[in-house]
């Protein structure tokens, strides 16, 4: 059976400590159907969608960088990053002026496990 989220390839490199532990916690119980809620939420839209992706090619990203491959405007792309960062899917690592942004690959595994759970 292949993974429902096989549009996300596993990332080789990320932006900070690597983080491969597994995501123990049950997929079932009490705040498990929130948190799937938010994580579908965070993946329910294309744009959104697209930056994983466009991370997920990539070992970090500035906000600048995604609005030339994604043509949308610099404040839209901002507020799709901050739906993707408070689910837990990216994060942000201030490098100067600029806030480079990669996959977690633990919220990642987190939404592969709650999916699988249903």
């Amino acid at each position: 059976m292949t993974s429902p989220l096989r549009f996300l390839p596993t990332p080789v490199s990320v932006c900070g400590p690597a983080d491969d532990e597994p995501d123990l916690r049950p997929a079932e119980g009490a705040g498990v159907d929130e948190e799937l809620a938010l994580l579908a939420k965070a993946v329910g839209h294309p744009a959104r969608v697209k930056i994983l992706r466009l991370l997920a090619r990539r070992n970090t990203c500035i906000c600048g960088d995604i609005v030339d491959e994604i043509p949308l405007a610099q404040s839209t792309i901002s507020q799709h990053l901050k739906v993707l960062k408070k689910a837990g899917l990216v994060q942000g690592t201030i490098s100067g002026p600029r806030v480079r942004y990669c996959l977690r690959p633990r919220g990642l595994r987190r939404l592969r496990a709650l999916i699988g759970g249903l």
